[in-house]
């Protein structure tokens, strides 16, 4: 009888991230999480539609700073900020959802990993960064981004390119953020590969709106799926005002490449109240250790950038 052959290995999750920019899980969120984080984020949308929440994305601007007192007369809403600031105005079993989804221990494993970290340094390493939602636009209204990479602007020469492009730590990643839909997702479009390389002379003459980009793939994602992204991928959001939309957007950073993450963060503003956040609705002792050490790290890149301009990634 023949041997059978084996199973090529599976690749792991920091091999494929690197190789396509891309990766999902599927199926990270029970039923139970899943009903929860629904009716807190349908809760804080309804709220953030007002203009009582002034931390949002507001349609017609891509890429922050956004004024919150144009919500809700002159333009709707696409984004929703700051999931776990202390002061959202929703209950506490609200906010402790948000809280439970980001130190989600099936999260933070998958996290852990692609910024190379094992078991042991996990918890010393890791940093708190951002948490979001992006939302269906109101107004009856659809809305695009353009492509674009979220650090290296769009008048960025391939060289400025290749250079942002190379990696920052020897192994994994120095941060890494990820979208997870709590309703059926088809908005993130990408561009596989992409991160590993400069614009070609047809991606830097296309039409920054370009529908049928060369190559493009639609990340296709099921409620409480998650996908782990580059965020120097090429990529756009498409978002369609007739599907309801309520995503999760997070990122984690490494403790090792806070300076060159000291930009992306700081510019949404998550230094003038991570200091208070309260992470007491986590039952699980360690899981709240972890979070306390990430938010402590997250406290110490603010007060090392304190009187700093930070400025923003992008612009428009």
């Amino acid at each position: 009888m023949p041997t059978p052959t084996p199973s090529p290995p599976h690749p792991s999750l920091l091999t494929t991230l690197q190789k396509t920019g891309y990766l999902t899980l599927p199926s990270l969120l029970t039923p139970p999480e899943l009903t929860a984080l629904r009716a807190a984020a349908t809760h804080l949308t309804t709220i953030a539609r007002t203009g009582i929440w002034p931390h949002v994305r507001t349609v017609g601007k891509q890429f922050p700073p956004w004024d919150a007192s144009l919500v809700p007369h002159q333009a709707g809403i696409w984004g929703v900020q700051h999931l776990l600031h202390p002061d959202l105005p929703i209950s506490q079993a609200e906010r402790d959802a948000f809280v439970g989804v980001y130190f989600h221990k099936r999260l933070l494993g998958a996290v852990g990993e692609l910024l190379g970290l094992d078991s042991s340094s996990e918890e010393e390493m890791m940093t708190m960064e951002l948490m979001n939602m992006l939302v269906r636009p109101d107004g009856g209204e659809g809305f695009e981004l353009c492509w674009h990479r979220d650090d290296i602007p769009a008048s960025a020469t391939a060289e400025e390119e290749v250079e942002k492009l190379r990696p920052k730590k020897e192994k994994g990643y120095g941060h890494t953020q990820w979208n997870l839909p709590l309703f059926d997702d088809e908005s993130l479009v990408v561009v596989p590969g992409s991160h590993r390389r400069a614009r070609t002379e047809a991606e830097r003459a296309a039409d920054p709106y370009e529908k049928d980009f060369p190559g493009q793939v639609t990340v296709k994602l099921r409620a409480g799926d998650v996908v782990f992204y580059d965020n120097n991928i090429l990529h756009r959001g498409v978002y369609d005002a007739a599907r309801e939309r309520m995503t999760l957007h997070g990122s984690v950073g490494h403790a090792g490449a806070s300076r060159d993450r000291a930009r992306n963060v700081l510019q949404h503003g998550v230094g003038d109240w991570v200091d208070r956040c309260d992470f007491s609705g986590l039952k699980d002792k360690n899981q709240r250790k972890t979070a306390e050490g990430m938010r402590r790290r997250l406290v110490e890149l603010g007060r090392e950038n304190e009187g700093k301009d930070v400025g923003f990634s992008l612009e428009g």
